[in-house]
């Protein structure tokens, strides 16, 4: 029981985490720009999102959310084997 209220809410977390990857990674500028010159104009992007410490707060966002989607991914993956599931998506 406690397992699998467990497993569904960290399947939550990771599904999260999966579409909220997808649109941080699509709103950080690219070579050539990128959806993230959409939203601001032009190159003045890492201006919005800038961090004290010189890397961009964006990209911060995107490591700390690949960071929760790793472990999401094996705790779902331990999880799945003691309640002996075969799938984490079914």
């Amino acid at each position: 029981m406690v397992f699998s209220l467990l497993f569904a809410l960290v399947k939550f977390v990771h599904c999260v985490m999966c579409v909220g990857l997808v649109f941080v990674v699509l709103l950080q500028a690219g070579k050539s720009g990128g959806m993230a010159g959409i939203f601001s104009g032009g190159g003045g992007s890492d201006q919005i999102f800038s961090a004290p410490s010189g890397m961009a707060f964006i990209k911060k966002v995107t490591i700390v959310m690949g960071c929760i989607f790793l472990i999401t991914a094996l705790t779902l993956t331990k999880l799945a084997t003691i309640l002996n599931n075969t799938s984490i998506i079914g």
